[in-house]
């Protein structure tokens, strides 16, 4: 995801251009937002040449499929993968930024509210009043969506449910690197991201070929994780390459060869493939501990990434592609109630970090060397540490499961968190609970995912 620019450089102004942000920060107009892109016809998918008519077997039921419309008003439909090797699949998510915040308007201005010290030469000469920063990331499964569509500076995402998020295009979103399409009819098409204008996401047709998932059993020092697999590069697939170096040879193994891997000494790994040889691999982005966190998509939990500090080993196994379109239901508001330190108990319709809304949209906390994603329809009872419990305190999460995690008190259940509308007998004036005074949350019961 790109990077919001923070204004780290403020320190470094002289007396003239300090004045001159004052006045900029004081009379900064609302950046206005484009409209949404007209609808536009599509024709159905009958042309020659396209894939047999009919849903996917199970064994490709899981891939994205949808139709794409460009810019110029050409239309494309067929297996779908972001930036032509990243998320392939219903399960993988979908990123961006909310730039605006509605639920900011309910919420007492003195809690949202903060003092900053301007300083001078060491010496503060004014206090300027800043909004804590509620604009927040959207993840969503993307068999949680059914549209996504570009103007010049807005991505407007459509939920099942008839949810709809406005995301600032400028900033961080999955469709930075474009698009990669199998068209039956026209074959591979690549298209960039100011050639995107609408995606309309459908249940997955027929493929005249795709590869086989990654999937398999990950150790860590934490515990073992099953499901499907994303390597620390954003592999997915047995077709995508696995790089390293072995002594002075640089290889590039498809995942196809490779039985299992686990760490080795130093910054490699040691790879054993479905031949049988082994192979002591380093020197890549791909491995070791600069490698990003392998995600496994386990049932029990959503997503869990994994950093290489607690990686031990995983082995892949064959299998399907997992859920298709329609294994994801609509999402439904959160309901709940909330209890708080003083003893109330409020129940009703809940905002939680005045962001997430729908069953559908995650909680996420770390554990050590973990990160857990969980999804809300699976989340029964959060329960916060009593006050002043200590550093090494532990809040508990208890999954609709009847497991109970204990997570650390940070991401959604650190002190950042914005705290929690509950829309009760009088859905038109919420009440905001900040988060210090929360004790306990009971969600309402989530429909089956």
């Amino acid at each position: 995801m790109r990077r919001r620019l923070r204004p780290a450089w403020l320190a470094g102004l002289g007396l003239a251009g300090l004045l001159a942000l004052l006045a900029l920060v004081v009379a900064r107009p609302a950046r206005r937002a484009a409209p949404d892109p007209p609808s536009v016809p599509v024709p159905p998918a009958t042309a020659p040449g396209r894939a047999p008519a009919g849903p996917a077997p199970d064994a490709q039921q899981g891939f994205l499929y949808g139709r794409v419309t460009t810019d110029a008003g050409a239309v494309y439909e067929g297996r779908l993968r972001l930036g032509g090797d990243d998320e392939a699949f219903w399960g993988d998510t979908f990123k961006g930024y909310k730039e605006g915040n509605p639920w900011v308007a309910m919420v007492p201005p003195e809690r949202i509210e903060r003092r900053v010290p301007i300083r001078l030469l060491g010496l503060e000469i004014v206090r300027l009043r800043r909004e804590v920063e509620l604009g927040r990331p959207l993840m969503l499964r993307y068999g949680d969506i059914v549209s996504i569509a570009l103007s010049r500076l807005v991505i407007r995402v459509t939920l099942k449910s008839g949810g709809v998020y406005g995301l600032d295009r400028l900033d961080a979103d999955d469709l930075s690197e474009g698009l990669r399409v199998w068209d039956a009819a026209r074959g591979v098409q690549d298209l960039g991201e100011r050639q995107l204008r609408r995606i309309d996401l459908l249940p997955t047709a027929r493929l005249a070929d795709a590869p086989a998932r990654l999937q398999g059993t990950l150790r860590t020092r934490q515990g073992d994780f099953s499901g499907f697999v994303q390597w620390g590069g954003g592999q997915r697939v047995d077709t995508d390459l696995l790089a390293g170096h072995d002594a002075d040879v640089a290889h590039e193994l498809p995942f196809a060869e490779i039985r299992a891997i686990a760490p080795a000494p130093g910054d490699g790994a040691r790879l054993m493939l479905r031949d049988g040889r082994e192979l002591l691999l380093a020197g890549s982005r791909d491995l070791g501990p600069a490698s990003r966190a392998i995600v496994v998509e386990d049932p029990r939990y959503g997503r869990v990434l994994v950093d290489w500090a607690a990686f031990e080993r995983v082995d892949f196994v064959a299998g399907g592609s997992g859920p298709a379109y329609a294994d994801f239901p609509p999402g439904r508001p959160l309901e709940g109630s909330v209890s708080t330190r003083d003893g109330r108990r409020l129940t009703g319709r809940l905002v939680f970090d005045l962001d997430e809304r729908e069953t559908t949209e995650t909680l996420d906390a770390p554990d050590r060397d973990l990160d857990y994603t969980l999804p809300f329809d699976r989340v029964a009872v959060i329960a916060l540490p009593e006050a002043g419990a200590g550093a090494e305190a532990r809040a508990r999460v208890t999954l609709r499961s009847g497991e109970t995690l204990a997570l650390e008190l940070g991401g959604d259940l650190g002190p950042q968190n914005a705290g929690i509308l509950v829309f009760g007998t009088v859905p038109a004036r919420p009440e905001h609970l900040p988060w210090s005074e929360v004790s306990r949350i009971e969600l309402g019961q989530a429909a089956a995912p």
